[in-house]
């Protein structure tokens, strides 16, 4: 097939940019493919983070064409007429957030006036975690003029479905993170970032108020007396940076918590997830999480909240645990457990044997079987 993704990629950063860098490599193999992306991906007074752009000599540079303003309509006319002249068979675009519904609707709509283009969407969420107005009426107005959709887990399909019953459409779980590098030992990734300690949890990404870090640092308060533990937060932070150090000061952990709260360049990232004994999600609203793949990949246990698809990818007591959000002692006692009772080799053995069901080629042969 001649398809052109439309997305985050390559030069911008972040979890959507590198999963189409991987979504790329991988169709290329046996179709026609290119990348188009943003000039804009948001205007500056709308992203919390300092760089929208990927740094350093190792990251992987994916080939784009830089052409798309996010808030520009003349522009959206624009690249929808491009992409009709170039009459690809598929459009595939990585959804996440209704901000973006009215330029690719309306890109979408051009394209295929040429009577052959199609257009799917893999969805990361339907209705985000923090809603705001208009987001309904954005995406319904993109996903009206799409042919087919990929939902990474159970709960997003049912929020498509309210939106468009009729919606041709398929669960693919999440595939693995597999451009990080490889995982280094222990010690040497602790060395590289200077910590000495025994035991180290990682919680990683970027900082928002659904993701619970402030429940995980509770929990860590109730820990202190019962395990020689160190917090390694490494993340930017997208909401109030003071809210969570005056936390930190009031449960008096300053010296149970690292805070690396810079971007995380891609060639630093193998270091945070070897370094650390497993992962801990304590979100409080999700659909999936890509962080969830990333340790698949450097193979480590994830200790996670049942909420959106997480429980459908961590097997609890197998390859981590699931615990209820919200509930700081649930997941005090999680953590303790995973310690107490020895649990990461067991649950790195069985990590391996899941491995396989995260591929990008079975991600891709699900593509090919819903267009089909």
């Amino acid at each position: 097939m001649k398809i052109i993704i439309l997305s985050t990629a390559y030069p911008l950063r972040g979890g959507i940019a590198h999963f189409v860098g991987l979504l790329y490599k991988e169709l290329i193999k046996e179709n026609d493919v290119k990348i188009i992306t943003f000039k804009r991906q948001y205007p500056a007074f709308l992203f919390p983070g300092k760089s929208q752009f990927e740094v350093g000599d190792e990251v992987e540079k994916i080939p784009t064409e830089i052409l798309i303003d996010s808030i520009n309509p003349f522009n959206w006319i624009k690249v929808g007429l491009k992409v009709k002249k170039e009459a690809p068979d598929l459009i595939i675009y990585k959804y996440w957030m209704p901000f973006f519904g009215p330029c690719f609707g309306t890109i979408t709509r051009i394209s295929k006036r040429n009577k052959k283009t199609k257009a799917m969407v893999i969805c990361d969420n339907v209705i985000p975690h923090e809603r705001k107005p208009g987001d309904i009426v954005f995406t319904k107005y993109f996903f009206n003029a799409a042919s087919y959709f990929i939902l990474l887990s159970k709960k997003v399909q049912l929020e498509l479905l309210k939106l468009k019953p009729d919606a041709k459409n398929k669960i693919l779980p999440h595939p693995i993170y597999s451009n990080f590098g490889e995982p280094v030992s222990k010690i040497e990734a602790r060395s590289h970032l200077n910590i000495k300690d025994e035991k180290i949890i990682l919680f990683f990404g970027f900082i928002r108020e659904y993701k619970g870090l402030d429940v995980l640092l509770e929990s860590i308060s109730l820990l202190k007396e019962k395990l020689l533990l160190k917090l390694l937060v490494a993340g930017e932070f997208y909401s109030n940076e003071e809210r969570y150090k005056k936390i930190i000061m009031n449960f008096r952990l300053e010296d149970s918590v690292y805070l690396h709260t810079d971007f995380i360049p891609t060639s630093e990232v193998k270091y945070y997830f070897s370094a650390s004994d497993c992962v801990i999600l304590p979100y409080k609203d999700a659909t999936q999480s890509g962080i969830v793949q990333v340790a698949m990949n450097f193979r480590k246990p994830v200790i996670a909240t049942n909420v959106g698809g997480l429980g459908e990818v961590i097997q609890n007591n197998k390859t981590g645990f699931v615990v209820e959000k919200e509930n700081p002692r649930e997941l005090a006692n999680a953590i303790f457990n995973f310690y107490e009772d020895n649990k990461e080799k067991e649950f790195v053995r069985n990590i391996e044997k899941e491995v396989d069901k995260y591929s990008w080629k079975k991600f891709i042969d699900g593509i090919y079987e819903l267009i089909k």
